[in-house]
């Protein structure tokens, strides 16, 4: 069962993704259909394909449109993390996307474009945190660590698609990489 306060909290994190840009009401509100708690609808928001980690997120009360925000939110965090997202950057955020099953032309793909056109506010990165702070102390010790895996590992790539020139190693900023201990302290609980 979900605690009134984490329900709150869950809701405040939608409701700051799918505010238009400026902050204002939903300019795409997510379909009806992503509020299922089937395991396949979380799969199909996420790409998670670990059932067992799925029936956790379940057991949890995460749903799709929520598990969508989870999962890009850290990768839109890192890409805007020096203050400038590049082209490499939105394409990696972008396939990431397309690899969890979002349609180009969906409500959610549309909103994650107008992610990728301005900067999250703090506000969004803390709720992001808080939200997830709440939820993985909810959870067993191995599902949280699946879902950190899970939903750094891509902000990683992202990190590092950017700073990859010509096939070398990667170099990560800074400011990526700050960004990305950022979002790991709020599995710690």
């Amino acid at each position: 069962m979900i605690l009134p306060e984490t329900e709150k909290a869950r809701r405040a994190l939608e409701d700051g993704f799918l505010a238009g840009v400026d902050g204002g009401p939903p300019s795409h509100p997510l379909p009806p259909d992503l509020h299922d708690l089937r395991p396949e609808a979380l799969s199909a928001a996420s790409g998670i394909t670990d059932h067992a980690l799925l029936a956790r997120l379940v057991d949890a009360g995460i749903e799709g449109d929520t598990l969508i925000a989870l999962s890009l939110m850290p990768l839109v965090a890192v890409a805007w993390a020096d203050g400038s997202l590049d082209e490499r950057e939105g394409g990696a955020v972008l396939q990431a996307a397309a690899d969890s099953g979002l349609e180009r032309g969906g409500a959610a793909f549309t909103l994650l474009q107008e992610w990728l056109a301005a900067p999250p506010a703090h506000a969004l990165i803390e709720t992001w945190r808080a939200y997830i702070r709440d939820r993985s102390a909810a959870m067993d010790p191995e599902a949280r660590q699946a879902l950190r895996i899970h939903v750094l590992g891509r902000a990683r790539r992202v990190a590092e698609v950017a700073g990859c020139l010509l096939g070398l190693h990667p170099q990560v900023s800074p400011a990526e990489v700050a960004m990305l201990e950022r979002l790991e302290a709020a599995f710690r609980s």
